[in-house]
């Protein structure tokens, strides 16, 4: 296949974006309220909307989105930037893909498109397209990210970065008029003073430009980046301490869930009194028998002192289908208008 074939076989598969849905678009209230009167997932969506929706209703409490999985890829992406624009956010803990291969990627202009079915995975590696179940990524597009998170490491101080604090210039960067696509969630996140923190940094498209930049410093002699996970955890352990009550809205599980609930036991561990989470929802379709995080139950995680057992509802489907309903459900009710904002961010900044 010559050259030009190659570029218009791969212009006609990207052909069709991903449109992500926001969470004013429409109101899923008469939905919800109908699933309440419903058995089987539909109930349990109705019941992890009304828990979350009390947790906003709660002034006390700090809500933190905890995501894993695809779903920002999937048209999901705006419903977690409305939920910190509006306030029904506290904290965000992700996976690095989530934040850099998906949110950051679209802010510097890029798409996810759907894919086309009946198509040879060899034939879109040939093309440089990476897919996601049924959803498309231009590889050139990305390492075009790699190379952007590599350039932003060139610009910053060679020392040691908790992800939140790394993520904080990421968002900063688009917030100075790079940003080819406005408020994302990261530039959002960086202006409304919610840290994002991803555990797991590295396993993204930063890694790629994280590594590269080391290798590079290495050859030349010179003081690299670095990210500090250990500072991850002490930090978010510290917002934790401060929050007192909080609400988990899980997506997912993975790393991001187990780190968010892990707070509460490290501030025993460090000889604070500190009350498990109060309201906790969390959507995953992991089977519960294979003893793993992703499907290990809520109430499973009180027994490690993790959540409270009065306010936890598992669903277990596809995000996508049930994200969208729940987020239009409590946003429609309005409770967030009487939330105080936390800026959680200005913790650690300095000066």
């Amino acid at each position: 296949m010559n050259a030009p074939a190659n570029t218009n076989r791969k212009a006609e598969l990207l052909a069709n974006t991903v449109e992500h849905v926001a969470i004013d678009q429409y109101d899923a209230r008469p939905v919800i309220d109908a699933m309440r009167k419903m058995s089987f997932t539909s109930r349990d969506t109705a019941r992890a909307a009304d828990i979350w929706s009390m947790s906003l209703e709660d002034a006390d409490c700090s809500t933190w989105l905890t995501l894993a999985g695809s779903t920002s890829a999937g048209g999901c992406m705006h419903i977690y930037r409305d939920m910190l624009t509006y306030g029904m956010i506290d904290v965000v803990v992700a996976t690095g893909a989530s934040i850099v291969d998906m949110d950051f990627f679209e802010a510097l202009g890029f798409k996810h498109y759907q894919a086309q079915s009946n198509v040879d995975d060899r034939d879109l590696r040939e093309l440089y397209i990476d897919r996601i179940y049924d959803t498309y990524i231009d590889e050139e597009e990305l390492q075009n990210c790699d190379g952007t998170i590599y350039a932003l490491c060139e610009q910053l101080e060679p020392r040691p970065y908790s992800s939140r604090e790394f993520i904080h210039e990421m968002g900063k960067w688009l917030a100075a008029g790079n940003a080819k696509k406005p408020d994302s969630l990261v530039e959002v996140a960086y202006r409304e003073g919610v840290p994002i923190f991803c555990p797991a940094f590295v396993d993204s498209s930063a890694g790629f430009g994280l590594v590269k930049h080391q290798v590079e410093r290495m050859k030349a002699g010179k003081p690299y980046l670095t990210i500090d996970a250990v500072a991850d955890f002490r930090e978010l352990t510290e917002i934790k301490l401060k929050a007192g009550a909080t609400g988990l809205f899980m997506v997912g599980g993975g790393v991001p869930k187990n780190f968010a609930q892990d707070t509460v036991v490290c501030a025993e561990i460090l000889g604070h009194e500190v009350d498990m989470h109060k309201y906790a929802v969390q959507i995953t379709v992991a089977d519960v028998r294979d003893g793993a995080c992703s499907s290990s139950t809520l109430k499973e995680a009180c027994s490690w002192g993790k959540v409270d057992v009065t306010w936890e509802q598992m669903v277990f489907a596809e995000a996508t289908t049930v994200v969208p309903l729940i987020a239009s459900d409590a946003w429609h009710r309005g409770s967030w208008k009487q939330r105080r904002k936390r800026r959680w961010a200005d913790l650690f900044a300095k000066g």
